[in-house]
């Protein structure tokens, strides 16, 4: 059997299975609480890897092992801030968000935000939340399924468009027929493939060079561990640099598709168990990616672009069968997040901007066939950016996770810890965060450092506690 062959069967048997999960995931689905939170009543194991693969994208597979293979040692940092981001979601937010969004009933992020109907300038709220996330998943989905079109032309030599549109709408179809069930379900079988790369890949890149290998093409021209770690920037730079990867942290209490899991948690057991699930799972993954790329750069140092560092890594050193493994994991990677963004953008448009307008008195059949239309509608326009941005999937998804970070994340831990803030700290924490990291982002000399993934975060928070009254310890 040739490589493209394993490839292509391996992928059948995996999308199908996607697809089944669906199908049976729909018959769970009765009303808008359990299309979007599963009905509160998510399991730990389930939890944890379907939070984990969604907040560990096709940026862990393609992006890190990437920034691994272009920068060598500097990719070190995206261990700590990455591991880091995870552990403030499940120890510092994690618990008091699901004991929150119990006690006021919601069923989004900015819902529970918003606060409950008759809040000051709930609709403000809403309207400005609900665009932030619109603008930035659009950006996050289309960076999806580009990896998807990607890994789909590259393996079978298709036209890039259509190998777009196939990989984007494997995900759409299952996502719509089954919400956050068939999300949470797959995403937790994406998550087990995942570590199967994580493991596979860096254990057979040892194999073949060893570790003095490996790390003998991290400080090829003799520069010392530090320079080479921090890119052979200069003082102040280097810290600027090493701050501005550590920063990526502080971006994962802010994204929505991935806290919703917090929100739908059965009991405070759940976060316990999910914890420490959790965590060694990202130990895992970023550290096999890492060496991934690590390996990659040693065995083929031309590669055209080191975006191409995980797919050739399968091709050097796997069978054509375990190759098609890999790849799959790369899709599950894609899917596992897409799934959840395009979930959490129909909820925007169903559940927040119609419903609070009105049109929540619509029966439970009509409100999910309004909701699975909305799925319809945010994928095609997903679609149409992937199409025409040209855009790395490390730096557009990166601009994506930085700005939603800076305007939700702020303003969700004071919210759990302290209370909800006033509605113009609200306001003004969240177009502070997302304005200060587009603007950071837009401008050459702050793009990817500190003041686009520290500053606005810095600042959001500061606004957030300023509106919130003194009250100690969590509600």
């Amino acid at each position: 059997m040739s490589r493209t062959q394993a490839i292509l069967w391996t992928l059948v048997a995996y999308q199908l299975a996607m697809v089944a999960i669906g199908v049976i995931a729909q018959r769970l689905a009765k009303d808008d609480s359990d299309y979007f939170l599963g009905g509160r009543s998510l399991g730990p194991v389930v939890a944890a890897l379907s939070a984990s693969a969604s907040s560990s994208s096709v940026w862990t597979l393609i992006g890190v092992s990437g920034f691994a293979y272009g920068f060598g040692l500097a990719a070190i940092w995206l261990l700590p801030a990455c591991v880091g981001g995870f552990a403030l979601n499940w120890f510092v937010l994690a618990p008091a968000l699901r004991r929150v969004a119990r006690e006021q009933g919601a069923i989004t992020v900015t819902e529970l935000l918003a606060g409950p109907p008759g809040s000051e300038r709930r609709r403000a709220v809403i309207t400005v939340a609900s665009l932030i996330i619109l603008l930035s998943l659009l950006t996050y989905v289309a960076a999806q399924f580009q990896g998807a079109g990607k890994a789909f032309a590259d393996t079978f030599d298709m036209r890039f468009e259509w190998a777009l549109l196939l990989g984007g709408g494997i995900v759409v179809l299952y996502t719509m027929l089954g919400g956050f069930w068939a999300v949470s379900l797959t995403d937790t079988l994406q998550g087990l493939m995942m570590v199967v790369a994580a493991i596979l890949l860096p254990v057979a890149a040892l194999y073949e060079l060893g570790p003095a290998g490996i790390l003998a093409s991290l400080d090829s021209d003799g520069q010392g561990l530090w320079a080479a770690a921090t890119k052979g920037l200069p003082g102040a730079a280097a810290i600027g640099f090493v701050l501005g990867l550590l920063g990526i942290g502080l971006g994962y209490p802010g994204q929505p598709h991935v806290v919703n899991r917090f929100m739908a948690l059965r009991d405070e057991r759940g976060v316990v168990v999910g914890r420490r699930i959790s965590l060694s799972w990202a130990v895992l993954i970023y550290a096999g990616m890492i060496v991934l790329g690590w390996s990659v750069r040693a065995l083929a140092p031309d590669l055209a672009s080191r975006e191409d560092a995980f797919l050739r890594g399968t091709e050097l050193l796997l069978s054509p069968v375990l190759a098609g493994i890999m790849v799959a994991a790369l899709l599950s990677a894609i899917m596992s997040t897409a799934d959840s963004q395009l979930l959490v953008a129909a909820s925007t448009i169903s559940h927040d901007l119609l419903g609070d307008a009105g049109a929540a008195q619509l029966d439970p059949r009509a409100q999910l066939r309004r909701s699975r239309a909305t799925v319809l509608a945010v994928s095609t326009g997903a679609l149409l950016v992937a199409l025409w941005v040209d855009e790395t999937i490390f730096s557009s998804v990166l601009f994506a996770w930085t700005a939603m970070g800076s305007a939700f994340g702020p303003l969700l831990l004071v919210t759990v810890w302290r209370g909800r803030p006033r509605a113009w700290a609200v306001l003004a924490a969240m177009l502070a965060g997302f304005a200060l990291s587009v603007a950071a982002h837009l401008w050459s000399v702050t793009n990817g450092g500190v003041f686009e993934r520290v500053l606005p975060f810095v600042v959001a928070l500061a606004l957030a506690y300023a509106g919130t009254d003194r009250r100690p310890g969590p509600r």
